[in-house]
């Protein structure tokens, strides 16, 4: 299959944002608020920001997040902050993003394929999707795929679709069980101390306006449609599209022995520049119909001390690095995949 280039990401440095999520103290009740003792233990995020980040104006509204885990669940609360509060999606895996909502990415082993979203919005409506790659690398999503024992609550600091009433936000809890998240995990499992997982959450906001006493999205006199909707994320992506995984945060998961504090990898590093590579070779057989074994026609440079090596044919390449630790190779193909192959002894 002939793959097309693929967008590059505008970003400086590879500093994806990280949180340390730690093990949840006793049973959520599932309400929608944030403010009980479940929640004590979990801090929040930074506040969102635009998902092309620092070139962009910081969003209008605050949105911010925290996390927990234990046996059985994943858990999400989120806060937005909101002076005009509606929705109008009421059937399951409608496409969600047409409300305002608040989404949530997880790519259990980083390889950028096999990964989930979720969608809610503030009737408390869900679509949660399975990916089996992103669609720059041809999808396909699995619409009717269910988080099976997924748990959801959404609470209002306001009213819902009323523009006379005083709103202040609105907040999201969630909890996805385990066993609806292992199948692309590694070796099919829940996430051990220490270990991460890649995640991250957007908030979709429309521009509205009030007429004949209901909210409305405000239409673009030239197109007479909506104007395009902003985009406000966790760990900004550097372009308008959330389907790029390797540049999500990193969710680290504690227990009462730590970890407590969380730096990016060397082999995190090795992978980014595989990930460069990639964005190089698809852009690179754009231009020429074939992808390329010398790297130096692609213009990549880096700051690490790494010699990639590179198999190319017409419709298809292989880039292999060594692991930083010298224990295996790290390999990234044309569809974006990328895996450790370990060394046997």
């Amino acid at each position: 299959m002939r793959l097309s280039g693929v967008p590059v990401p505008q970003i400086g440095a590879y500093e994806p944002k990280h949180y340390i999520c730690q093990r949840a103290k006793g049973e959520a009740t599932l309400d929608g608020r944030l403010d009980k003792p479940f929640w004590d233990r979990a801090a929040w995020t930074d506040k969102f920001v635009d998902i092309e980040g620092d070139i962009r104006p910081q969003p209008r509204q605050d949105t911010r997040v925290k996390m927990l885990w234990d046996d059985d669940y994943f858990y999400v609360g989120a806060e937005l902050w909101e002076d005009s509060i509606w929705a109008t999606l009421t059937e399951r895996d409608s496409v969600i993003f047409y409300d305002n909502d608040f989404e949530i990415f997880i790519d259990p082993d980083g390889d950028s394929h096999g990964y989930y979203e979720f969608e809610i919005n503030a009737l408390n409506t869900v679509w949660d999707l399975l990916l089996i790659k992103p669609y720059r690398d041809g999808g396909p999503p699995l619409d009717s795929w269910d988080m099976k024992g997924l748990k959801t609550a959404v609470h209002i600091d306001g009213q819902l679709n009323n523009p006379e009433a005083v709103n202040r936000k609105w907040s999201v809890e969630v909890a996805i069980p385990w066993t609806s998240l292992k199948e692309c995990a590694k070796e099919h499992r829940a996430p051990l101390p220490g270990e991460f997982w890649r995640v991250n959450f957007s908030r979709v906001e429309w521009k509205t306006e009030v007429v004949d006493g209901a909210y409305r999205k405000v239409i673009h006199p030239d197109t007479g449609k909506p104007y395009p909707e902003d985009n406000w994320v966790w760990s900004p992506m550097g372009l308008i599209n959330m389907h790029y995984p390797e540049l999500w945060g990193y969710v680290v998961f504690a227990d009462d022995g730590g970890p407590d504090v969380f730096c990016i990898s060397q082999d995190e590093r090795i992978k980014w520049e595989l990930r460069k590579l990639y964005y190089l070779e698809r852009n690179f057989a754009e231009q020429t119909g074939s992808y390329t074994e010398d790297l130096t026609r692609l213009g990549w440079s880096s700051e690490l001390d790494i010699n990639p090596e590179v198999y190319a044919a017409k419709h298809l390449f292989q880039i292999t690095a060594a692991a930083a630790d010298g224990s295996g190779t790290w390999i990234i193909r044309e569809d974006g995949k990328l895996w450790k192959e370990s060394h046997r002894i």
